[in-house]
């Protein structure tokens, strides 16, 4: 039997962090979610000994590493270039969705304003990633 991955969330903003764990245990998910603050952590995790994530909801606008260059790096390596980077940021701009896309983010999620509208955008995030789609064969 294997064992579950854990989600990695990647977000600077305490109360957006809190809120996305809240939403993670309201999909009664059996994945542990590991949280870096900044882009420096998110790729040490990435990177590290660790067994790779089964998804990492990616901040854009984070400090010392952005999202976009945190992307860009997971994608530049063989062992990461097929991890599911879902960027979950409050940036509706059209630049930063093109540039996700084009480094190749699986999905642009603008973080809703509304609370109860954010939980639930994260909880579906969650069951979709962690439990319907399946991850590729030849990631370690």
């Amino acid at each position: 039997m294997t064992s579950v991955r854990p989600i990695l969330l990647v977000e600077d903003n305490p109360d957006d962090e809190q809120l996305t764990l809240r939403a993670l245990r309201r999909g009664h998910l059996a994945n542990s979610v590991i949280v870096a603050r900044n882009g420096e952590e998110a790729l040490q995790q990435v990177f590290g000994p660790a067994p790779l994530p089964c998804v990492v909801l990616l901040d854009l606008k984070l400090p010392k590493i952005d999202g976009l260059e945190v992307l860009r790096q997971i994608r530049g390596r063989d062992r990461t270039r097929l991890l599911p980077v879902v960027v979950l940021t409050s940036s509706s701009e059209d630049r930063d969705i093109i540039e996700s896309y084009s480094l190749g983010a699986n999905s642009y999620v603008r973080k809703p304003v509304r609370i109860d509208e954010f939980t639930e955008a994260v909880r579906q995030l969650g069951l979709y990633w962690a439990l319907i789609s399946e991850l590729p064969p030849t990631l370690p």
